[in-house]
Parts: structure tokens; sequence; C-alpha cells
């Protein structure tokens, strides 16, 4: 499975590489153009998360329009026909069920951060609204539509507000010094350059 899971990260790189780099160049030199001509403060820690929203978005438009192994797939609007067909724990389980809720679990995470969600009715109607717009312009581009992975979709973006409201309740009891943006902004170098190795 973690086989499975690290190919999968690879092949995301691969496809989208191109994009993410030329995407970070305007986005970076844009943002900080316009914080140091409105004197605004830059804050480390926020800039990264809207920055890694914002590179989510390209990938997760990448991966859904961008793919070309669907010839052997149909349209499939019946709910959990695809995802009861394939045995639990093999590799096309992971890929498509697996995959289809992990993808939008940043999706879930990122809304409920951003509108500061204490219930999950908004995060379940944007990803709801997001995959069903995604499954039907695959349909439009040639692409197979699927219920399923709006099923899926959902699932995942649940499962991105339940993170968030569980680091809500422990942020509420960490000590401020844990929450100050020098300590936020320590913290977001280091997993940062984390991240930057693993690449």
């Amino acid at each position: 499975m973690l086989k499975t899971f690290n190919d999968t990260i690879q092949a995301v790189i691969d496809l989208t590489w191109p994009i993410l780099v030329i995407c970070s160049v305007v986005l970076i030199s844009v943002r900080l153009s316009y914080i140091i001509k409105n004197k605004e403060k830059f804050v480390f820690y926020k800039e990264l998360l809207m920055f890694t929203f914002i590179i989510y978005i390209l990938c997760l438009f990448q991966i859904v329009t961008f793919q070309d192994d669907v010839s052997w797939s149909t349209n499939n609007f019946i709910p959990f026909r695809e995802i009861l067909r394939y045995n639990m724990g093999s590799r096309l389980f992971i890929k498509n069920v697996i995959g289809n809720m992990f993808l939008f679990l940043p999706y879930g995470l990122f809304t409920s951060l951003y509108l500061k969600n204490e219930k999950p009715y908004l995060t379940l109607f944007l990803t709801l609204l997001t995959s069903c717009a995604i499954e039907t312009v695959q349909l439009i581009i040639g692409r197979v539509f699927d219920i399923d992975d709006i099923i899926l979709n959902v699932l995942g973006g649940f499962l991105g507000y339940l993170i968030y409201y569980v680091i809500k309740r422990i942020w509420n009891k960490l000590p401020e010094a844990l929450k100050s943006e020098l300590f936020l902004n320590v913290l977001a170098v280091i997993i940062l350059m984390f991240i930057i190795t693993l690449i």
C-alpha cells in the first residue's frame, strides 16, 4: 500500500511539475509585489497556507482533467456500483476508492480552515459542488462521469473537516507561546524544508 501511495505521489509530481513551477513563480512574484506596494505585513505561515491551497487546486485540476487511462471505463450513475466492484486492498481499490477520498481531504481541510467552520455542512456543500463540477466537466470533455467519485470526494472533504475540527480543539488548549507568529513561522519553515527534502 505504501509503495502504491509513493508511486501515485510520484506520478502526480511528474504530471504537474511544469504548471507548478510556472504558477509558483507567478503567484509568489505577484503576491510579494502586492505586499510591498501596499505595505502589508508579511506573515510567512499564512502566506504558505494560501500558496499551498492554490497549488493543491492546480494539482487537482491537472489530475482530474489530463489523465488518459479512462478508455476501459464507462459513465456510472448508480451509487456504489464502482466502489463495490473492487477487491478490498487491491491496487485498483487503493487508487480509485482511497485515492478519490484522499484527493479531496485537503479541500475539506483548507475550506474549513479558511471559513472557520464550526459545523461540517458548508464544507460538505462546497465539496459536493466542486466534485459535481469536476465530474460534469469530465463528461463534457470525453472522460467519464462517476457518481461514486462524487460520494468518495464528499467523504474525503468530510475527513478534511474532521481533521480541522480536531486541530482546532487541540489549538484552543495550546499555550499562547505556541500560537505566536514567530513560532508558527518557524514551524512552517521546518515543515517546508522537510517536504522539500522528500521531493
